[in-house]
């Protein structure tokens, strides 16, 4: 994929993070069944809470079980996103489609499986989300499914992203979401923990378009979180660090960073997208980010 190398550095960069996905034990019926839907359909459905957990289970095992509610959804949320015991079925899809394209996307479970059978068995079968899941780990692993090993990705990694959602002074606004997604794999001690096309989320935090008498725009972004190939959510930051790699990408590009302004009102290289006063930073974009602590993620072993 044809990638630009333009490289941007924000101003004012607040730590006001959007809150990362609450832990299963935090969250109550309704908002684990709406997290699960999101994962395999892509939108919250609608209906009564027993008829939606009921489909859920269908679709995911093949069956709707009579147990109480609760534990039929903590059965289901488990599933999709614990690796304490055995592979979730979140790495395991990020698995199977890491292997057969070296990147993964952020599409809904139901159209994830379907172009994966497309790809492997010239098809889509009917059955489970779980009946096909495991048939499609088996023809990509030895095993039926990937080595998953527990790790740690270290405070202050660097993970260069690409931004998916463009943003110009003229028409973003606070409180916009803003998404990117993971340019390069990334490894912690030889383990696979965020894949190339993982999610990442942030948010326009304040804008303000230019003025008379020459007052140049700004523009306020964070960069919140990115998904691990476990399901995850790990917090992130524009950190020094983070910039000092961008300017040194830039650099090795052989990119002018002439007036690249860091911690100005715009900071970009070249001045390519500088529109009078005002500015825009397109949809390909790339630059760093960092970890904002250390993240216990749980990884794939890659031979």
């Amino acid at each position: 994929m044809l990638r630009k190398l333009i490289i941007v550095a924000l101003v004012m960069i607040f730590a006001l993070p959007i809150p990362a996905l609450a832990s299963g034990a935090d969250m109550t019926v309704l908002d684990k069944t709406a997290t699960v839907e999101k994962i395999l359909y892509g939108s919250e459905q609608t209906g009564s809470l027993v008829d939606r957990v009921g489909k859920i289970e269908k679709d995911v095992y093949g069956a709707e079980t009579k147990d109480a509610l609760v534990g039929r959804l903590d059965r289901v949320y488990r599933y999709m996103k614990d690796n304490s015991a055995t592979p979730s079925f979140l790495i395991k899809l990020n698995g199977v489609e890491w292997t057969l394209s070296h990147t993964i996307t952020a599409l809904p479970v139901k159209a994830r499986i379907e172009n994966l059978e497309r790809v492997l068995v010239g098809n889509s079968p009917q059955g489970s989300f779980d009946e096909r899941l495991t048939k499609l780990a088996k023809l990509s692993y030895p095993g039926g499914q990937p080595e998953v090993v527990g790790t740690t990705i270290s405070k202050d990694t660097l993970v260069k992203i690409t931004l998916v959602s463009p943003l110009d002074t003229r028409t973003s606004r606070a409180g916009d979401v803003i998404s990117f997604q993971v340019a390069d794999d990334l490894y912690s001690g030889g383990i696979l923990v965020m894949a190339r096309g993982a999610a990442g989320f942030g948010k326009v935090v304040k804008v303000e378009p230019s003025k008379n008498f020459g007052r140049d725009a700004k523009l306020e972004v964070t960069y919140d979180s990115i998904t691990a190939i476990d399901g995850n959510g790990v917090d992130m930051l524009l950190g020094e660090k983070a910039k000092d790699e961008t300017k040194s990408m830039a650099t090795a590009a052989g990119a002018s960073v002439a007036g690249m302004v860091l911690l100005g009102p715009i900071g970009i290289v070249g001045g390519a997208f500088v529109h009078g006063q005002d500015f825009v930073i397109p949809a390909g974009t790339e630059l760093f980010i960092q970890t904002k602590a250390d993240a216990d993620v749980f990884g794939i072993k890659v031979r």
